[in-house]
């Protein structure tokens, strides 16, 4: 590490004095980032864009992200969390670091760390490649301060560059950060236009001997009074064949972001969001959390009840995986032995329902389990040529491998002088799902719009969809604990 000079240690030290950690504040980085009420984030979020600033060093200069968001979490709350250059989390090797920056109690205590992880990591300070850094925020009312916060943090790394995106989906600045790396369309107007233009590829694809469609157009989205109904908004117009009406959208007036509504709400009460009732039997309905990196679907079951049909992470997750082994089946036989031997595997946690996993088993797939938390999940579902993960409150996506992408796409284009054979089809469906479904990270509106286009191909009614299997009886309950991590688990 060469000697960052004077004016880097003043801009370390001043920043830390700027933002002060309050007597008693501990903060933690998990798979969410840093999260607590967003009047105290500002330390957190701080440090955050330091390390995020350090993480760009570090691999060259790639681009990096962080986005202010705390997700499901009520509106009072705020967070911050790092997306790697890959595009997924930010490495968990930097997480102890991360902490450690985050509680530095004095301006001096932190410019040693920095300095000291500096060295330890090869990062050259003062010199060197520059740091680009990608930000984006949700719609939380202390997010615009704390997105100013993480660039002074950024900013105080000497030669750093901070990006401000945006008001996005979390989802969405993960997918920018990925294709930037990869010298791809990175911004918002091209992720669009990617997940529209793929939807409608699909669309084009769906067979004509399904026999009766038994599937209304008709979708309602719970938008969580969040982003994601906003985004929403922006793009129902551009998607073929889905007539989409969005509810607790975000619209100034509309209701309180994560209030009885969104994906978390509905998943763990089974319960109709606010904004729906009577009128809405037998329409399907979805539902997003504040940020849009989760998704449920539910469909009214009665005008006299509020309770729902809930379908999960782990129906959508079957789903999918139908689907694909469909198109491999007609690509490769039912042996796996034709033109694209894949390795196809699927990832649970012990949160799954296990009727789910009974399912998935009997279709003589492989299941794995991962500890609880999306960073395992994603991890292990790199190991497969496709990897399909979820967790049952809607997080999760399909992962297609670089090196299977591109065998796929060699063998569509030869198939493509035969083209309309069956086999040309099912594989033009699975290129034009690896580009649909966000391969950066869980992503509420593409993970969407894979479930219509799957369910028009299957000619599937919500009910035809619910009884893929009976899930076990379960409940699922939040317990406050304050001091979270003196508890112990121990598999079984």
């Amino acid at each position: 590490m060469a000697d960052p000079g004077g004016s880097q240690r003043a801009a370390l030290l001043a920043v830390a004095s700027l933002f002060p950690v309050p007597a008693g504040a501990t903060f933690s980085y998990g798979t969410a980032g840093f999260r607590a009420d967003g009047s105290t984030m500002a330390p957190a979020v701080c440090r955050a864009g330091i390390v995020a600033a350090l993480r760009s060093l570090k691999l060259g200069g790639a681009a990096v992200g962080l986005v202010i968001t705390a997700s499901h979490n009520p509106v009072a709350d705020n967070g911050v969390k790092i997306v790697d250059a890959d595009g997924g989390m930010m490495s968990q090797a930097w997480e102890p670091f991360s902490d450690a920056l985050a509680n530095a109690p004095t301006p001096d205590a932190l410019l040693q760390l920095v300095l000291q992880f500096a060295k330890d990591e090869g990062i050259t300070l003062g010199g060197g490649h520059s740091a680009q850094v990608l930000l984006a925020r949700d719609t939380r009312p202390t997010g615009e301060y704390l997105l100013h916060v993480a660039v002074k943090g950024i900013s105080t790394i000497v030669g750093s560059v901070a990006l401000d995106m945006g008001i996005l989906t979390t989802p969405q600045l993960h997918w920018m950060v990925r294709n930037k790396n990869r010298g791809l369309k990175a911004s918002e107007a091209d992720y669009f236009t990617q997940i529209a233009e793929s939807f409608r590829h699909l669309l084009e694809l769906t067979p004509d001997d399904k026999g009766i469609d038994d599937l209304n157009e008709k979708l309602i989205v719970d938008g969580a009074n969040g982003i994601g109904g906003l985004k929403l908004e922006q793009i129902k117009s551009n998607l073929a064949r889905l007539d989409i009406l969005v509810r607790n959208s975000g619209k100034e007036g509309e209701g309180i972001l994560n209030e009885r509504c969104g994906a978390d709400f509905v998943q763990k009460e089974k319960v109709l969001p606010l904004g729906f009732g009577p009128n809405d039997v037998g329409v399907r309905c979805a539902s997003f959390d504040g940020d849009a990196d989760r998704l449920v679907y539910f469909h009214v079951t009665s005008p006299s009840k509020t309770s729902v049909d809930l379908v999960d992470g782990d129906k959508i997750l079957s789903l999918f995986v139908l689907f694909i082994r469909e198109q491999l089946d007609i690509i490769n036989g039912e042996d796996n032995k034709g033109l694209l031997p894949t390795r196809f595997g699927v990832v649970q946690t012990a949160y799954a329902n296990g009727a789910s996993t009974e399912f998935l088993k009997n279709l003589g797939l492989e299941v794995v389990f991962t500890s609880t938390g999306v960073k395992y999940l994603h991890k292990k579902a790199l190991e497969y040529d496709i990897g399909v993960y979820f967790e049952a409150n809607g997080h999760g996506t399909v992962l297609f491998n670089d090196e299977f992408v591109s065998r796929l796409e060699s063998l569509t284009a030869r198939l493509s002088e035969a083209a309309g054979s069956p086999q040309h089809q099912a594989a033009s469906r699975l290129v034009a799902a690896s580009q649909l479904i966000n391969q950066a990270v869980g992503d509420a509106i593409s993970g969407m719009l894979l479930v219509e286009a799957v369910l028009q191909h299957k000619r599937w009614s919500f009910q035809n969809w619910c009884d893929l299997y009976t899930d076990l009886p379960s409940k699922q309950l939040k317990a406050s604990c304050y001091f979270y991590n003196y508890i112990m688990h121990y598999s079984s």
